[in-house]
């Protein structure tokens, strides 16, 4: 949806967007958008350890911030990008004494120039899941 804003202010302030998603991240659990594009930066919804089928996987937060950067990266390469183009990531745990074993998967998938980020503790997540993770990464040249 591109919004028309020209009469109002008399200059064209629309972004318009788009959105797309990726088999491998699997089925979105409910009405969103996993990525949307404006503006040349990309924002992915949060992304939870789910399988292909949407079911939650087996794990503690370990291997659970895996299978979400997983997702995460297959969302982002469906749109012609890759971790590289992160430049802020929000985390949601349901428990910060898990923030080591997060920490430590999360290092991989970005051994330099990780981008800013945010942690927080929350009182629960969707499908019972241990860690969501969500970006917001810019196109080159935008």
């Amino acid at each position: 949806m591109v919004v028309d804003l020209i009469g109002r202010f008399g200059k064209d302030y629309s972004m318009g967007h788009k959105g797309w998603t990726s088999p491998l991240a699997g089925p979105a659990i409910g009405p969103y958008r996993q990525a949307t594009e404006a503006g040349g930066f990309v924002f992915l919804s949060g992304q939870l350890a789910l399988d292909e089928g949407g079911n939650l996987i087996q794990g503690g937060v370990a291997e659970q911030t895996r299978k979400a950067l997983e997702r995460a990266q297959s969302l982002l390469k469906e749109g012609g990008l890759s971790l590289a183009d992160v430049v802020k990531a929000t985390v949601f745990l349901i428990d910060l004494k898990t923030f080591p074993e997060m920490n430590a998967v999360y290092a991989e998938f970005f051994p330099k120039d990780a981008p800013s980020r945010s942690t927080f503790q929350v009182a629960g997540l969707p499908k019972g899941g241990a860690v969501e993770i969500e970006f917001v990464a810019r196109r080159s040249g935008s």
